[in-house]
C-alpha cells in the first residue's frame, strides 16, 4: 500500500451537475461558466458528468466526437488555466486516428496541461426487464488502462460510470496509493436507485477512499433520463454530500486527514492476504 504522507491539507471539490442539451457549444460554454464560478467559491478541484456534452444515445457518441486536443478539450484545458482549478472534464465521446470512437475523461491541471485521460473500460450493455435497455458497444470501443493521477493532494483515481461496478479498478487504485476516486457517470432511473447509493458507499468502505460520482441533472422529458444525485462518500462510508435532481453546483470539503484515522483505527488494508485472493483467482 503507497504511503499517504503527501498531501493532508483540505481540498474543496466542486460538483457540476450539468443539464444536457443537444448543442455541444451550449454544454460546453454553460460548463465552463459553472467552472469560473467554482473557483470563485474557493474550489480546488471541479468534476462534471458523464457525456455531459451530447444526449446520451449511442447514435450521438460519433456525432459528436472530437480528438483529443480538439476544441473541447482546448477550451477546458484553457478554463482550467485561466481559472487555476484542477479539473476533471467529465466525459465526452473521443474519436482516434483510426475512426474509433471512445467515452474519454480528460482531467487538467492548474496551469491547463493534461494530467491523464481514461477511455472507459467496460461499455454498459444491459437489457434489464422492464427497465433499460443500453449498448454502448453499438458505437463505442472500449479502454484498456485503469487511470491515476497526481496532485498537489496526492494520487487520485478516474474512472467512467460502469467501470466502477468492477471492483479490481478501484482495489487497483487504492493499492497504488489513490486517496479519492472520481466517477463521471450518469445512472438511469432503473440502475440509479437501485445501486447509486450501494456502490458509491461500498467502494469507499472497502477499500478506505473518499469517492466522488457526477452525473447529468435529471431531464425527465430527455432520450436518456439520468438519476442524477451526485454525491461524495467518505472513506467510513458515510454521505459527506448528496445533490438533488435539478442544474446546480455543490461544495464539499474533504479532509485529507479521514484517511489515516480511518485506516489506524480499522486497519483493513493491513490485513489483507493477497496470496490467498491470487491463488483463488489463478485456478
Amino acid at each position: 500500500m503507497a504511503n499517504f504522507s503527501k498531501g493532508d491539507t483540505p481540498m474543496k471539490i466542486a460538483l457540476i451537475q450539468l443539464r444536457v442539451d443537444n448543442s455541444k457549444q451550449n454544454n460546453l460554454d454553460r460548463a465552463c461558466a459553472f467552472i469560473a464560478q467554482s473557483k470563485q467559491g474557493g474550489a480546488d478541484m471541479a468534476i462534471l458528468p458523464e457525456m455531459f456534452s451530447c444526449p446520451y444515445q449511442t447514435k450521438n457518441f460519433p456525432l459528436y466526437a472530437e480528438k483529443a486536443g480538439g476544441k473541447a478539450w482546448l477550451q477546458f484545458s484553457e478554463t482550467a488555466r485561466k481559472n487555476n482549478i484542477y479539473l476533471v472534464a467529465g466525459s465526452m465521446p473521443e474519436v482516434d486516428e483510426e475512426g474509433k470512437v471512445y467515452n474519454t475523461s480528460f482531467v487538467f491541471d492548474r496551469e491547463g496541461a493534461q494530467l491523464a485521460s481514461h477511455r472507459k473500460a467496460h461499455m454498459f450493455d444491459i437489457d434489464v426487464p422492464g427497465g433499460q435497455r443500453f449498448r454502448e458497444s453499438d458505437t463505442l470501443t472500449p479502454g484498456d488502462k485503469v487511470t491515476t493521477f497526481e496532485t498537489e493532494f496526492g494520487l487520485m483515481g478516474l474512472l467512467v460510470c460502469y467501470d466502477f461496478r468492477f471492483p479490481e479498478m478501484s482495489r487497483i487504485m487504492a493499492n497504488r496509493g489513490a486517496k479519492v476516486i472520481f466517477v463521471p457517470a450518469a445512472f438511469n432511473m432503473t440502475t440509479g436507485p437501485a445501486h447509486w447509493d450501494l456502490l458509491f458507499r461500498c467502494r469507499a468502505q472497502d477499500f478506505q477512499v473518499f469517492t466522488v460520482g457526477c452525473a447529468p441533472a435529471r431531464d425527465e422529458g430527455g432520450c436518456y433520463v439520468s438519476y442524477a444525485n451526485s454525491m461524495v462518500v467518505g472513506p467510513w462510508g458515510d454521505v459527506k454530500l448528496r445533490m438533488a435532481t435539478e442544474e446546480s453546483m455543490e461544495f464539499c470539503d474533504i479532509d485529507l486527514n479521514e484517511l489515516k484515522k480511518v485506516r489506524t483505527s480499522f486497519p483493513l488494508w493491513n490485513h489483507y492476504r493477497k496470496g490467498l485472493y491470487e491463488a483463488e483467482t489463478s485456478k
